[in-house]
């Protein structure tokens, strides 16, 4: 099953849950990012915070939804609605779910307030990527409205 997370800008949220579900994801799940306005860079900061993970940052690069290499089945959108972001629609015939997170990208403050602000996406990113592979994930392939039911469930899982 291929996912697509998907935000305005991929430079920091969606590059963080690509990167995170391909660490953690089983065989045969693949992850990628796209904008719908990508930034065209990764945040410094995101590839640091991945780093620090442990987690690969090779081959990560902003990206549009117009130049995806596989078609997603699944969609996630990251972007934060309640922020006031506008979050892209995205326009294809599959399965939907919101994830909002605030963005750190916009994160103001001190150095470790900013830090946090990353600290604090990537990991309500984390948590809800792992609720997600802990689900029975063979059967859900098959089982639309129920992967949506559980989608929307883990959309609501904070840190």
């Amino acid at each position: 099953m291929n996912i697509l997370f998907l935000c305005t800008g991929n430079s920091c949220r969606s590059i963080l849950a690509e990167a995170t579900f391909n660490h953690l994801a089983p065989t045969g799940w693949k992850a990628m990012s796209a904008g719908s306005q990508p930034t065209g860079t990764v945040h410094p900061r995101s590839l640091a915070l991945l780093t620090h993970e442990g987690i690969d940052t090779g081959g990560l690069h902003s990206k549009s939804w117009d130049n995806l290499p596989l078609a997603p089945d699944v969609v996630i959108t990251v972007c934060a609605n309640a922020a006031g972001e506008t979050c892209p629609a995205y326009l294809g015939p599959v399965l939907r779910a919101h994830w909002g997170v605030d963005d750190p990208a916009h994160a103001t403050g001190t150095e470790a307030e900013i830090e946090a602000a990353f600290t604090t996406a990537y990991r309500i990113l984390r948590r809800r990527i792992e609720a997600f592979l802990a689900l029975p994930l063979a059967q859900l392939a098959h089982d639309r409205t129920r992967l949506k039911a559980e989608l929307d469930r883990i959309g609501a899982l904070s840190a």
